[in-house]
């Protein structure tokens, strides 16, 4: 029998933790839910600019699939509407720039079909991964014993094919392709079910965005328990005894049952825990970095793109900054929204310089693409969650090499009456809005589990 007096601690009020307090708030269980920041949504971010204007700073898409996130959407009377994907988007290689149609871009044959080579083969490849148990693979230890990068180079047959392939996984995984290993990229891809899927706006991740920006429906899925979040409180420590949880803010200290940590894994570490975690879920955590991405976003009076065919979408490995870029404008185009992402060590070597030097180089960058017009801009914002405190990056934690089978599936893995959410806990869609939701409703079914069985 479940006992309503069982009071759960859920740290981190981004999509996971309001999952997981969702199903409590369901089932009638008691709960506390402590966000650090002043704000929810954690990964996700949405500004409101002016009154007409939001921008999305975080997470921003969803796509088929992610049949969760649909759900909610649908729940909670939330409106989505299709990301713009008409026209001819830009290719800025080796100094060129040329328009294309599609997803692929406009190559030489060799590297078209060197690019759709190596798609098709980690595709293959990832097929065979099971999601559950990445380790058990034969070629396991092969594969996450080098870098993606490693494979890039090793299959790619022509510069073009290498560089193309390059920032579209820097897109897909917010760093350098050699920062992450192999084996992790093929778990990513088959999360998100395939390569195609992840790199496509029509029938792919970056399908539909939210009326109003995502923050919208973190804010609809809490507004029934809004009572039970606790802002500006990060936790500082737990002390776990026989019959009860200490959980230790500046604000003070209270007792619970169980925790659930939705937190990213930098910030896990952080927490003072007694008895510590288990050592292979600290060894993990020692050396699981954050993805690195900013977005920068430049507003205009209008789309004015639209009206010269194009859809505003480029992919670029050039000297500027932006690696790809996107037409983030709301859905009653009312106001025009370049945004572009910078990924990895350009990102890093981008935020070092300051906001009035960060918006020339990017408006230089569109108005080699876009035209005069990209300096008629009534706005600029860039963000990175680099540099937030209580996210220390994006998209999600990065596995480096020999991660998965060194510590295999460690970081999901419940102790005693401590459970673990966030994205990186996800089987499904790991990395995404969708997979923080998945695993914390996962969370949250543990611990009903667990109170049926006292």
């Amino acid at each position: 029998m479940i006992h309503p007096t069982n009071q759960i601690a859920i740290i981190g009020a981004g999509f996971s933790g309001l999952a997981a307090a969702r199903i409590l708030h369901q089932k009638g269980i008691s709960f506390r839910l402590f966000e650090a920041r002043e704000r929810l949504g954690g990964r996700v971010y949405t500004k409101q600019i002016q009154e007409d204007l939001y921008l999305d700073l975080g997470g921003q898409w969803i796509g088929p699939s992610q049949t969760r996130m649909y759900e909610l959407c649908k729940e909670y009377g939330v409106p989505y509407f299709e990301t713009y994907n008409q026209g001819q988007s830009i290719l800025d290689l080796n100094g060129r720039i040329k328009s294309y149609k599609g997803t692929i871009p406009k190559l030489d044959i060799i590297s078209l079909l060197n690019l759709d080579m190596i798609v098709r083969k980690l595709e293959r490849m990832a097929s065979k991964i099971d999601l559950e148990k990445p380790w058990t693979h034969p070629k396991a230890q092969e594969f996450d014993g080098q870098t993606l990068m490693d494979f890039l180079k090793r299959n790619s047959k022509t510069e073009a094919c290498l560089q193309v392939m390059k920032v579209g996984m820097q897109t897909i995984f917010s760093c350098e392709p050699e920062e992450l290993s192999l084996l992790h990229a093929l778990f990513y891809i088959k999360s998100g079910t395939s390569l195609d899927v992840l790199i496509s706006i029509k029938n792919g991740a970056q399908q539909h965005r939210i009326h109003g920006g995502m923050q919208t429906l973190a804010e609809a899925i809490a507004k029934p328990f809004f009572d039970r979040i606790q802002f500006d409180s990060p936790v500082l420590s737990i002390i776990q005894e026989k019959e009860k949880i200490t959980l230790s803010t500046s604000k003070g200290a209270q007792v619970f049952s169980h925790i659930i940590f939705a937190v990213p894994p930098p910030l896990l570490k952080k927490i003072g825990i007694n008895p510590p975690l288990s050592d292979q879920k600290q060894k993990l955590l020692e050396g699981y970095e954050m993805g690195y991405i900013g977005k920068c976003q430049m507003v205009f009076a209008k789309p004015f793109w639209r009206h010269k065919n194009l859809s505003g979408q480029a992919v670029s490995d050039s000297e500027f900054y932006l690696q790809t870029i996107f037409d983030s404008s709301p859905a009653d185009s009312k106001y025009g929204v370049l945004m572009g992402f910078v990924i990895g060590n350009k990102a890093r070597k981008f935020f070092q310089m300051d906001e009035d030097s960060r918006k020339q180089a990017v408006k230089k960058q569109l108005i080699q693409y876009f035209g005069e017009e990209a300096n008629q801009e009534i706005n600029y914002v860039d963000h990175t969650m680099n540099q937030e405190t209580w996210s220390e990056g994006c998209y999600a934690g990065i596995r480096g090499v020999n991660s998965w089978t060194k510590y295999q599936n460690s970081y999901s893995q419940s102790e005693g009456r401590l459970h673990f959410a966030g994205t990186e806990a996800a089987t499904r869609w790991h990395g995404y809005i969708e997979g923080a939701v998945r695993a914390g409703e996962t969370a949250a079914e543990k611990i009903l589990q667990e109170l049926n069985n006292d």
